[in-house]
């Protein structure tokens, strides 16, 4: 007993969070264009409700954040998108 006594057991591991650095999937991927009329990739950036998501979550630069809000906001003039829903995903 006496070699355990300094010693700290736990009965699971402490998580140590790893954050995955984030990166513009456009960049990665050498996209140009954000297609307005393909709603299924324009899903990736709403959250539940049918927000866009901010770029701090998704990572997506500055000038492809502005060209994903366009292509949302087309999507949903065109009623490809919802403007407001309840569960999206």
């Amino acid at each position: 007993m006496a070699s355990n006594q300094g010693e700290i057991r736990y009965l699971t591991p402490p998580s140590v969070e790893i954050k995955k650095k984030k990166y513009c999937r456009f960049k990665k991927n050498k996209i140009k264009f954000v297609d307005y009329k393909d709603p299924e990739f324009l899903k990736k950036f709403l959250n539940e409700q049918g927000r866009i998501l901010p770029r701090r979550i998704t990572g997506t630069s500055l000038k492809y954040q502005r060209k994903v809000a366009k292509a949302v906001k087309r999507a949903r003039h065109l009623a490809l998108l919802p403007f407001v829903t309840d569960m999206l995903k």
